[in-house]
């Protein structure tokens, strides 16, 4: 269930890693969400590709590649519109975290 949870904040997860490392690679995304969330979440790269996709098909990141020890390393970064776009869903979450406590509270309803 709380996978769930988490599939509905992935893209702002990433919006929030991406714009405070600036730049990052997906196994790192991966590794970062698991080390920050004390390993409570873990990204597939089932989940994470198509997410990564997704952002970069609407021009919210753009992805560069490096070579690493001989070998291709795609990072991905924030685009100007993914600034923007950070700070939009990172305020809708926040909403919504709030409105959700008025609920959790007893005696709320």
């Amino acid at each position: 269930m709380k996978t769930k949870l988490y599939k509905g904040s992935l893209q702002t997860i990433i919006l929030k890693l991406l714009e405070q490392n600036g730049r990052m690679y997906g196994y790192q995304i991966c590794k970062s969400v698991k080390t920050l969330s004390n390993n409570d979440i873990n990204i597939t790269e089932g989940a994470l590709y198509p997410t990564l996709h997704k952002l970069e098909s609407t021009g919210v990141i753009e992805a560069e590649f490096e070579k690493v020890s001989g070998r291709n390393r795609k990072y991905y970064k924030l685009t100007e519109k993914g600034k923007t776009e950070t700070l939009n869903k990172t305020d809708e979450l926040i909403s919504f975290i709030e409105n959700m406590q008025i609920f959790l509270k007893p005696n709320a309803i």
